[in-house]
């Protein structure tokens, strides 16, 4: 699916040309946990008592530090494009954040971010605000600042060849068409291996040109089916992170979730 140009080429409720550059420190996560995102070195706020020898060979090991998740939702900014197709992305996103109490609300790398822990896993969020086909642009800079590995790099999106309200896990790919993909491909220097949560949009009904179907809401109807859609990517996106790829696939795509769906 493409789209012919960016409905906007700037935001104007942003300057991007000078962007606000916040340092790892800056993210502040819990200090009995976190001290920066890159890392995520692990520190108490207050010392230990020694440990004797005897009591170090009988503690358990310390399991290491949970490596951090960037989960991207794909979307076009501004309230023209709320809640339309193309924007199903920045919903899964807002939903995840809500449910596990994240605020989406730091401006950089010209996106909107948000940053937290599911479970005990570190994570951030990101909703670019460059426009859909240059979503490449926020999305390279952030991975390539916080020097996040690309198997831990989320990104969820709409897909007009999965039908509608369907959710498909996959490890890596291609764009498929999508533009957003494109730009997000062509900036981490042409990788594909990352893996990717599609949401089913449906195809356009009739002759219907396919940009003017993306840009267009949902109806009630579909809003409903959207709603059980997002509890589900919720669930998958827990499973992902904190039991690993293959598990939350198999809870994804399995006959019985498609079915449910269905």
């Amino acid at each position: 699916m493409k789209l012919s140009s960016s409905p906007l080429s700037t935001i104007r409720f942003l300057n991007f040309n000078s962007p606000l550059i916040i340092s790892p420190l800056a993210f502040n996560f819990p200090k009995t946990t976190f001290t920066h995102f890159p890392n995520f070195s692990i520190h108490t706020t207050t010392s230990s008592p020694a440990i004797t020898a005897e009591e170090s060979q009988l503690a358990p090991p310390k399991p290491p530090p949970h490596l951090p998740w960037l989960i991207v939702g794909l979307g076009n900014p501004g309230k023209k494009y709320n809640a339309t197709r193309h924007n199903v992305g920045f919903e899964m996103v807002d939903a995840i954040a809500e449910s596990e109490g994240i605020s989406i609300n730091n401006v950089n790398f010209k996106a909107l971010l948000g940053r937290g822990i599911i479970g005990n896993v570190p994570v951030m969020l990101a909703k670019p605000q460059t426009f859909m086909n240059s979503s490449g642009e926020s999305v390279g800079s952030i991975v390539s600042y916080y020097k996040i590995p690309l198997k831990q790099v989320l990104v969820v999106y709409d897909d007009l060849d999965l039908p509608f309200a369907k959710l498909r896990l996959l490890p890596k790919g291609g764009h498929g068409g999508h533009n957003g993909m494109r730009s997000i491909i062509d900036r981490l220097k042409g990788s594909r291996d990352f893996p990717r949560l599609r949401i089913g949009i449906g195809r356009p009904p009739g002759k219907m040109d396919a940009v003017n179907f993306v840009l267009r809401p949902f109806s009630k109807q579909e809003r409903e089916e959207l709603e059980f859609t997002f509890e589900r990517g919720i669930e998958a996106v827990q499973i992902l992170l904190l039991e690993g790829f293959d598990k939350s696939a198999t809870f994804v795509n399995s006959t019985k979730a498609m079915e449910q769906l269905g």
